[in-house]
């Protein structure tokens, strides 16, 4: 994880790098200009002193000669000193010289002066920047301390700093899904309680008469018979209920593992109807298969049985006498369909969105002792394996569910 990755340290380091070029490019350029100005200086001297000389009718050569020599003599340097400039003099009072230095004092403290305003300029732009993402960071993290997600952090594709804020957002994503999914249980289950409660309130209440009937006629056998067989009903009700909860909890939870294996679709329709053919010719109805006997399905045997019988069990509860429930199924290379039709009573449009709901049951409905499970616990069985449960309904001519399993390679 580079340093340097980051944009705005980038910048800044960019900025430093610019500062030290103009540092050192003033520096030259105040050299130049010290180089320039004292030769300026030493040329004004020297012309000072020629025109001296020259007003005293010194000879030109002994002037150029003056003017030209290089050699430092102590007769020269004692002459110097009488006249008050040697290196002990103020340089104040030393011709020429106050000039140079205020010059170079001036430009050097310009310069200075630039140079800091324009670092201290760059440094509380970043600083500045810094500060404004520290602040946006620390507004999102309590947010989401707080339970609130509608804010994000600071994005980038770079920087160690924006890799860490991608964690913490990543973190409270999975903080965020955690919460949703308490959420959604904690409704799911007092939901669910809610549901069983009123669903047991009528068989409890019926148990509790039942009883009461039976306590108070005891010497009369054919009435304890008649009310023991309701209480038998109410038992039973009761029974499916909560076994049928079960189920469709342990399904949602993914409690579940289905045990798949390559079945005959013709054996496993036959099981699935077997118990609810001797009922279908107690009421006067039919079913009938109809389908390619060798086909097979991949599928857990029990758990498909129990969504076709309780689809099957729905339609006949739907279907009057002489009615009939039609089972057929089709094979494509990509998918297998099983399809279910009765010529029923057909389902109201206004209710067709609902039937998959948990204990929804149609004021329509010609089945009194429904409790409206069979349906939902078929779609989460059948969708639990991967496959598509649909519904086609015309009111008063029939209804066909179909079971789509994708054809495992």
């Amino acid at each position: 994880m580079s340093f340097y990755q980051d944009r705005q340290i980038r910048a800044y380091g960019l900025f430093l790098a610019c500062i030290s070029v103009c540092i050192v490019g003033m520096g030259m350029l105040l050299s130049s200009m010290q180089m320039n100005l004292a030769k300026d200086i030493y040329l004004s001297r020297s012309e000072a002193i020629a025109a001296s000389l020259l007003a005293q009718d010194v000879p030109h050569t002994v002037i150029a000669a003056a003017l030209t020599n290089t050699e430092v003599s102590e007769e020269g340097t004692a002459l110097l000193a009488m006249a008050g400039v040697d290196a002990t003099a103020e340089s104040g009072l030393l011709p020429f010289y106050a000039q140079l230095q205020r010059s170079s004092l001036a430009a050097a403290a310009g310069m200075a002066i630039l140079l800091v305003i324009a670092l201290f300029a760059g440094t509380w732009v970043f600083f500045s920047a810094r500060k404004r993402l520290y602040s946006q960071a620390d507004q999102a993290i309590s947010g989401y301390l707080c339970g609130d997600y509608s804010q994000h952090l600071p994005r980038s594709s770079e920087g160690a700093i924006y890799q860490i804020f991608t964690q913490v957002e990543q973190l409270a994503t999975m903080l965020q899904a955690k919460t949703e999914t308490e959420r959604q249980a904690k409704e799911f289950l007092k939901k669910s309680i809610s549901d069983i409660s009123h669903q047991l309130k009528t068989p409890l209440a019926a148990l509790t008469m039942y009883q009461e009937i039976i306590a108070d006629e005891p010497e009369h056998p054919d009435t304890v018979r008649e009310f023991s067989a309701k209480m038998s009903v109410s038992l039973k009700r009761m029974e499916y209920l909560i076994q049928a909860m079960l189920k469709i909890t342990r399904l949602d939870t993914g409690n579940i593992v289905f045990e798949k294996d390559c079945l005959n679709v013709a054996a496993l329709v036959s099981q699935s109807i077997r118990e609810l053919t001797t009922r279908a010719e107690r009421e006067n109805k039919r079913i009938l298969v109809d389908g390619d006997a060798g086909q097979q399905l991949v599928c857990d045997r029990d758990w498909t049985c129990e969504a076709i019988g309780n689809i099957v069990k729905n339609a006949l509860d739907h279907t009057g006498p002489g009615g009939t429930v039609r089972i057929h199924w089709e094979h494509t290379p990509a998918m297998l369909r099983i399809f279910i039709t009765d010529n029923g009573s057909g389902i109201a449009p206004e209710d067709i969105h609902h039937i998959f709901k948990r204990f929804y049951r149609s004021k329509r409905s010609l089945d009194t002792q429904g409790i409206g499970l069979g349906l939902p616990l078929a779609k989460s069985i059948i969708e639990g394996q991967g496959g598509i449960i649909a519904v086609q309904s015309d009111p008063g001519t029939g209804t066909t569910f179909t079971l789509s399993f994708l054809t495992e390679l």
